[in-house]
């Protein structure tokens, strides 16, 4: 009898551990656990020490509710221009709410995958391939929010797609890289042109400046040489104005000395002309030198020299005392200086000593 009463304590003993161990429930950090009664759900188990009514309830569906990766494959995208590429992306999800993601979908995983497939097809296939290749993050928001979309009824909430890569065929590669290039010559060379342009534009202001300033330092000297002129032509008249008053007063030589003074410029430009290599002088050239002995008479007459001198007789050109002979004048050619030899045309000197009335008292 006492190994029957034991037995019968040891089996209860059993029987109490085993519904012991039924009814308590350790859920990890990190995961929920759906209850089951006859089949049917219940309630969520949250992570820590929960307790289910044994042999009656059971454990259901337990579910990950930490964020998980989802890697979907190379999958092959037309785009609306007709171009085939390959794409690999990668899809962030987090299960919100387990009875849903337990109960509204068979195979959460599988079902998000295809789930994305199709909508980068979708999303992509409506895009021209250079949209795919410069515009990722726009086709990462685009999937986000239809993706997410489409996984709230499954408690699930999508946080994340990303387009990992995008792969054109080989030769549509080699064909942008010619485009590339073509399109940065074209630049190159519009920005050659630019340059020049704006080189010429530069030249041609610097050149009208110059040319502006170069016209009016023209007028500039113009308007100097005409003042300058208007001074010479205002003294001229000066000068003239006095003689003329000499003369009415009845002194003839300061005409003397004018008309002296004309002869021998006009003298002058003739000799310094650069092709004469020989003058021909007129005989009339003699009144010159008959003018530079009235010179000599009015200075005689200006520095007080009268000693031998006769004031009314202006054909009486011999003092009392000797004079000596001056030494003989020479006039050399414009053409000789330049040969370098020494030609000269010898003045008799009686001429130059007596004085030869001018060409206007003959």
């Amino acid at each position: 009898m006492e190994f029957g009463a034991n037995l019968a304590l040891l089996i209860l003993a059993a029987v109490v551990i085993f519904t012991l161990y039924a009814g308590i429930k350790i859920v990890p950090q990190g995961s929920n656990f759906t209850v089951e009664r006859f089949g049917r759900y219940t309630r969520t188990l949250t992570p820590g020490l929960n307790m289910i009514v044994p042999f009656f309830d059971r454990v259901g569906a337990r579910l990950n509710m930490m964020e998980q990766v989802l890697d979907v494959p190379t999958q092959e995208v037309i785009t609306r221009d007709n171009a085939t590429t390959s794409v690999d992306a990668v899809a962030f999800f987090q299960v919100l709410n387990a009875a849903q993601a337990a109960y509204q979908v068979s195979d959460l995983q599988y079902a998000i995958l295809n789930l994305t497939m199709t909508n980068i097809r979708t999303v992509m296939g409506s895009m021209d391939l250079d949209e795919l290749l410069s515009n990722r993050d726009t086709i990462n928001d685009r999937l986000l929010r239809v993706l997410d979309q489409a996984a709230h009824p499954w408690g699930i909430k999508i946080t994340r797609v990303e387009i990992k890569d995008i792969n054109p065929p080989k030769d549509l590669i080699d064909s942008m890289a010619r485009q590339m290039k073509a399109e940065r010559d074209k630049r190159a060379q519009v920005l050659e042109a630019e340059g020049d342009r704006n080189a010429q534009i530069l030249r041609a202001e610097g050149l009208k400046q110059s040319q502006i300033l170069e016209a009016e330092g023209k007028r500039e000297a113009a308007y100097r040489e005409a003042e300058a002129r208007e001074r010479l032509a205002e003294a001229e008249a000066k000068a003239t104005t006095m003689v003329s008053d000499a003369i009415s007063q009845g002194d003839v030589q300061a005409l003397n000395y004018f008309i002296a003074q004309k002869y021998t410029a006009a003298l002058s430009e003739m000799a310094s002309a650069k092709n004469h290599k020989i003058i021909m002088m007129p005989l009339e050239a003699s009144s010159l030198i008959g003018t530079l002995g009235g010179i000599g008479a009015i200075a005689k007459e200006v520095f007080g020299n009268n000693s031998g001198s006769d004031a009314s007789g202006e054909g009486n050109t011999q003092s009392s005392a000797p004079r000596k002979a001056p030494p003989k004048t020479a006039a050399r050619s414009e053409g000789t200086t330049r040969s370098g030899s020494s030609d000269y045309v010898t003045v008799p000197s009686h001429i130059i000593a007596n004085r030869v009335p001018p060409a206007g008292s003959r």
